[in-house]
């Protein structure tokens, strides 16, 4: 035996002492005579036996140390993003404070040029030249998805190589194909798939902490998901077929086959790793779109029956302690989300949905809710209607909230402020645009009653999202196509509201949107008036109408020099060219719309980080 080799020995017999797990005793400690040499054959026998049970030993210290890196070297990337958000949080902060009265705010259009540099080439920079959040189509325009951003692909990179290495590391590569090595690479891999299950789970949920701890969007969290689903699946393959070569070398394919049929782990084991398969194949993005309730619902039920077959596959090892923090995690989430559905909705008459047909296949949906909150924009809910999509839920964007406040009841007159409060009743409204399944059953219904309208229970989950403020920017340019506009107008009310009240750094509002027929302006007629009618409004917001598909240049005309209307698409670059020459302080650029927009503003805002202090905000939700 080396040198390296008794090292190695006594090292892991030392640390299986502390660990309990008894590598060596003293009949696999090598004999040797009383004058040092080593015995005979059974002492090589016996050098042997103890190699290989210290090398086993070696692996399942691995495995578990492995276990914990992995989830210490996610914990230390959140803890390098939380600490990035909150330098973020600290400088718009200041500003803000320092902008509120200062109408020039000089200091603040200049960029930091590291920072800028940081901002082009990583932060807002597509994986290569420009496509980003522009979907991807095969052939039949089945959708193939989008392309992360480029430090999206770095961070994933980085998590994937960080499980290759743990996979591979510490192994007899030597002796590939052994008995030996195919357990340790059985065993290595099986422990890091459940471990990544954990982040799996929780980068899933609707509520995830995460979310309002780092300000990163909802999408962001669900690229991720799927990225760890990957892996997790990846790694239970490699495990069940280094299980099964090691069968087929021992004991061939009857082998094999016993094992199936008589041992209840190894069975339900392989029923784990086959759903996790088929949850990959029924989560890419042309199914996902194409058939979405279906992949709802098929997904959720596979994620149930692949929790529990791995529960019963671990039964009895340590590494079960995994897949029960997944349990916790999972249930926690919908306990969370059940909690959340119940106290809005339950009580005070319930919660209903005022659904009416509007020109361009598209629906503007008023949910009269049970319990109010305090709205903010950029928020979003999940809708639910029992009549029309059964327990599905549906994300979409709240476009206005409205409190009404009813003062008479039975009993009289609300003389208090408890009692005004209990008897208000808070309206959000929702443009929601026809598409398939849902939204195509939901338009249909309500263009064929009679008045063009329909009330039906519904129940509303949320608040979600609505964390970023564009308070500090003294220039804020937004862009929307179509039904994108619901993100933007929150924010346009916010804004020239906080400008007559002193509390925002804006003085220069524009609204960019692009429609493809002048009826669509009908979508958000109520809400625009209300906005036009604000006071200070000619003071800090202009509105700029592209209508792609005028039938005549009639159609087309600027009602006032603060709202001018365009026939054809906007030259975006063009637009927020010469929105830098006149820029008050930072700028925020915010889109929500195409992939194909968002990809373009997008990269006219990373042209010019050498020359001003803009910021990218780009809204999306992709399944």
């Amino acid at each position: 035996m080396s040198a390296h080799s008794s090292r190695g020995l006594t090292i892991l017999a030392l640390a299986g002492r502390v660990l309990g797990e008894g590598i060596m005793n003293d009949n696999t400690l090598v004999s040797r005579t009383s004058d040092g040499s080593t015995g005979s054959n059974s002492s090589a026998g016996a050098d042997a036996s103890a190699l290989a049970k210290a090398q086993t030993a070696q692996a399942k210290v691995h495995n578990a140390l492995f276990g914990y890196y992995i989830l210490m070297i996610l914990a230390a990337i959140l803890v390098a993003l939380a600490t990035y958000q909150f330098l973020l949080y600290s400088v718009r902060y200041v500003r803000l404070l320092t902008c509120l009265n200062n109408d020039k705010q000089m200091y603040f259009r200049l960029p930091n040029l590291g920072f800028a540099r940081v901002k082009e080439h990583l932060l807002y920079a597509p994986l290569f030249r420009q496509r980003h959040n522009e979907e991807m189509h095969l052939f039949y325009g089945l959708k193939f998805g989008v392309l992360p951003t480029r430090f999206q692909s770095l961070l994933l990179s980085g998590i994937i190589a960080m499980n290759v290495v743990f996979c591979a590391y510490g192994l007899e590569w030597s002796t590939a194909g052994t008995v030996e090595m195919l357990n340790h690479l059985r065993n290595r891999t099986g422990t890091l798939s459940v471990v990544n299950m954990i982040p799996l789970v929780i980068l899933a949920g609707r509520n995830n902490p995460l979310i309002g701890l780092l300000n990163i969007s909802y999408d962001s969290f669900n690229l991720t998901h799927r990225w760890f689903g990957r892996i997790v699946t990846a790694e239970a393959v490699v495990h069940t077929v280094a299980w099964a070569v090691k069968q087929v070398k021992t004991n061939g394919w009857k082998g094999v086959d016993k094992q199936l049929s008589t041992n209840s782990m190894i069975t339900v084991g392989l029923i784990g790793t086959c759903a996790l398969m088929v949850i990959i194949l029924q989560a890419s993005s042309a199914i996902r779109h194409a058939f979405y309730e279906t992949f709802l619902h098929l997904h959720i039920i596979l994620i149930i029956l692949a929790i529990a077959t791995i529960w019963v596959h671990l039964d009895g090892l340590v590494q079960q302690i995994y897949i029960k923090t997944v349990v916790v995690a999972w249930a926690a989430e919908r306990f969370t989300r059940l909690a959340i559905v119940m106290y809005r909705n339950f009580g005070k008459g319930g919660t209903q949905a005022i659904i009416e047909a509007l020109p361009g296949d598209a629906m503007r949906v008023t949910v009269k809710m049970a319990r109010p909150w305090t709205f903010r924009p950029g928020q979003f809910m999940f809708i639910t209607m029992p009549t029309i999509g059964m327990w599905t839920s549906h994300p979409f964007s709240v476009a206005w909230s409205n409190e009404e406040e009813r003062l008479e009841s039975e009993k009289g007159i609300a003389m208090n402020r408890q009692e005004i409060f209990a008897m208000r009743k808070t309206t959000m409204s929702l443009i929601i645009r026809r598409r398939d399944g849902f939204t195509d059953s939901l338009y249909k219904k309500a263009e064929n009653s009679p008045e063009g309208c329909i009330v039906v229970n519904a129940l509303a989950e949320g608040p979600y999202g609505g964390r970023r403020t564009l308070h500090s920017y003294g220039t804020v340019m937004m862009f929307a196509g179509g039904v994108g506009i619901t993100h933007q107008v929150p924010y346009v009310r916010d804004l020239i509201t906080g400008f007559a009240n002193g509390t925002v750094a804006a003085r220069r509002v524009t609204l960019i949107w692009i429609i493809q027929a002048p009826e669509h302006l009908e979508w958000i007629r109520p809400w625009m008036t209300s906005i036009l009618a604000l006071d200070k409004r000619r003071d800090v917001l202009r509105i700029q109408l592209f209508v792609t598909r005028p039938r005549s240049t009639k159609e087309i005309h600027s009602p006032s020099a603060t709202v001018q209307m365009f026939p054809g698409r906007p030259n975006v670059d063009t637009l927020i060219g010469l929105e830098c020459e006149n820029q008050v302080g930072a700028m925020g650029v915010s889109v929500c719309g195409t992939g194909g927009l968002s990809d373009d503003v997008r990269m006219a805002v990373r042209k010019r980080q050498s020359m001003r202090n803009i910021d990218f905000v780009e809204e999306s939700f992709s399944w």
